[in-house]
């Protein structure tokens, strides 16, 4: 009776112990089990239903099978069939259970079974693979997961695609979801009305993966035949010697297996030298093979002998050509397709060339602002003055040195830029007012000269500088917040710096206009500007005005150079790269006139760009036309685009 009580527990336990190794209820070992075969001989046709019950039971174990399946690390017991995660250790292998990540004991190699998925099956896993990472909870795993899917799409992709289209949340996540979606069914789906609803959806898009999407559709391949294909998607219809060469006509005749390649030089060469016999070829003596007539006789004694290919001659040839077609088919064939994509092309192409135009404009008002900052100065100056300040690109290179030696006390930048540019305009407003008490005051009225001597402290500048700094490069580090760019889409942006430099010469334009207009020094300025003698006998001291109008204007180039150092690089000859545009703008513009300095500025902006736009690979040529197209206008205008009124006008 006890034995038999004991019998009875045993049992007992063994049925009601759970069995971890156990093909489970709703796990992933029960889902294997019901397709283990199929599984096991690796099927395509038998493995998909495995996949989309693996894929439909939102199990979280499902997609850590498939994707160690995929690697080929997943392993089938072979005593009971039951399949296991592995690891190795010594002869054999650390077995872990697939459902709970349990140890699940050692197995010997000769135990264990590995499976090898083929190719179209690990194509099946990945395209459920898409599916789980797409409908991940973390959206950045999302984000990765449709940015590894853009990569490298398949047609097994689509369907998990738009169902994790439906199911997101995130609204910039799905509009990036839909436009792949969009792109996928284009390339995949095989609803032609499908697809063309998908090429619509891209109509006047100016996205890189829309024209990605759009090109093949309407790439075409040469072809050649007797008569016009029936049911091809033909693009257009090829004349020989018009659309293209004879040569190019019989080369497709010739991959068509239509006509022989014709016989070259090489060949009739190649074919007697294999062909000569008792010292003849052809029956012709090889003594007298020198002349290409000889050569094409004897090889065509070969080839009536049916020991060379036959010749083809050009009147033959004529013939044969006149007796084909030939044609640009499309690789997409169906012609709705064709023709919903040219028209979504098309209006692409239009869109794009409007983006690239408004590209250039904001490149061209850059550069326009830029010049205008550095030409600013020099336009004061040399309006009001009347001097030739071959040094004002050093004082340019000077407030930009400014700015990089404020960044070595200073390590914040926001703060460091805030500080440099009223101290850059100190330091050259001084250096300015020392050089116009010191040399130009002694010059006045003598150009030549004037040239020479600030010519000449040009050079000796750039050696101090040197001296100070050393010849190598100097950073002049813009603020984190002016890093990167606007960008409107793929063809349309702008730096931050240059959006910074473009206001900061909308603020220096303001600011002189009010000084200009609104002060007293702005009256004396433009009283002197004007008529010097007079503005004297009313007491104002031109000697005062001129000092102190060359000194704002060598600090304004100062503050140029901190913002022209926030993308160029700070050496001693950084303003060498700015004095020929500068006075060109002052020239162009009017002299002595600030809004003629923002209008030549304006235009040798847009000028240069245009000019590189044309050019884009020689920016010398560039240079060079400007120059020469500047030269032709002031033929025509010599006062420049604003030219200056009163009395000083005749001077």
């Amino acid at each position: 009776m006890r034995i038999l009580i004991s019998l009875l527990a045993f049992c007992a336990g063994l049925w009601l112990a759970p069995a971890p190794l156990a093909a489970q209820e709703g796990g992933v070992q029960a889902i294997l089990q019901q397709h283990r075969e199929a599984v096991a001989s690796g099927s395509r046709r038998g493995v998909e239903p495995a996949i989309d019950a693996l894929k439909a039971s939102g199990l979280d174990q499902a997609r850590e099978v498939l994707e160690v399946w995929q690697a080929r690390e997943l392993y089938q017991r072979a005593a009971d069939g039951l399949f296991f995660f592995t690891a190795p250790e010594g002869d054999g292998f650390r077995l872990r259970d697939i459902d709970t990540g349990a140890d699940a004991g050692f197995a010997g190699k000769a135990e264990m079974t590995q499976l090898r998925p083929s190719g179209g099956v690990r194509g099946l896993i990945g395209a459920a693979l898409v599916a789980f990472r797409l409908l991940d909870p973390d959206p950045e795993d999302r984000r990765t997961a449709l940015a590894a899917l853009s990569r490298s799409p398949e047609a097994g992709h689509l369907e998990p695609l738009r169902d994790a289209v439906a199911a997101e949340t995130d609204p910039a996540l799905r509009r990036d979801m839909e436009r792949l979606e969009r792109a996928l069914t284009i390339s995949f789906d095989r609803d032609e009305r499908a697809r063309i609803e998908a090429i619509r959806f891209f109509e006047g898009d100016t996205g890189l993966d829309a024209r990605a999407a759009l090109a093949p559709l309407v790439a075409t391949k040469r072809g050649a035949a007797v008569s016009a294909p029936e049911g091809a998607n033909i693009a257009r219809m090829l004349e020989p010697g018009d659309d293209l060469t004879a040569e190019e006509a019989w080369a497709l005749l010739v991959e068509a297996g239509l006509a022989p390649a014709r016989v070259t030089k090489a060949d009739i060469r190649a074919a007697l030298e294999a062909n000569i016999e008792g010292g003849a070829a052809g029956g012709v003596p090889v003594r007298d093979l020198g002349s290409d007539a000889a050569r094409e006789r004897a090889y065509a004694a070969l080839a009536a002998a049916g020991r060379a290919q036959p010749t083809v001659t050009d009147a033959e040839a004529r013939a044969i050509l006149s007796e084909h077609v030939f044609f640009e088919r499309y690789a997409e064939s169906s012609p709705a397709i064709t023709e919903a994509a040219e028209a979504a092309l098309a209006s692409i192409t239009f869109r794009v060339g409007a983006m690239q135009a408004a590209d250039l404009t904001l490149d061209a008002l850059s550069l326009a602002s830029i010049y205008f900052l550095a030409a600013i100065g020099l336009a004061i100056t040399f309006g009001v003055m009347r001097v030739i300040n071959m040094a004002h690109g050093e004082f340019i290179m000077m407030g930009a040195y400014t700015g990089y030696v404020v960044q070595l006390f200073v390590p914040d930048y926001t703060i460091s830029i805030l500080v440099a540019l009223p101290l850059a305009f100190a330091v050259t407003f001084g250096a300015g007012v020392a050089m116009e008490r010191l040399v130009i005051r002694w010059l006045y009225h003598r150009p030549l000269e004037t040239l020479l001597a600030t010519f000449g402290i040009s050079i000796a500048l750039q050696q101090l500088a040197k001296n100070i700094f050393g010849t190598q490069a100097r950073p002049l580090t813009a603020p984190g917040w002016l890093d990167g760019a606007l960008v409107f889409n793929d063809i349309v942006a702008i730096s931050y710096i240059r959006i910074a430099i473009f206001v900061m010469a909308l603020v220096f334009l303001a600011l002189l206009v009010f000084v200009l207009n609104r002060t007293r020094l702005g009256l004396e300025v433009r009283a002197v500007t004007q008529n010097p003698g007079m503005a004297a006998s009313m007491g104002i001291d031109p000697d005062r005005i001129n000092m102190l109008t060359f000194g704002l204007g060598s600090g304004i180039a100062g503050v140029a150079g901190v913002a022209i150092g926030l993308f160029a690089q700070v050496t001693s000859e950084l303003g060498q790269g700015y004095i020929v545009q500068s006075f060109m703008t002052v020239v162009v513009g009017g002299v002595g006139n600030i809004f003629g300095a923002l209008a030549g500025a304006t235009l040798i902006g847009f000028l240069q760009k245009g000019i590189e736009w044309f050019n884009p690979s020689n920016t010398l040529a560039a240079q060079t036309y400007m120059i020469l197209f500047i030269i032709l206008f002031i033929q025509f205008r010599p006062k420049g685009i604003i030219a200056l009124k009163g009395r000083a006008a005749g001077d």
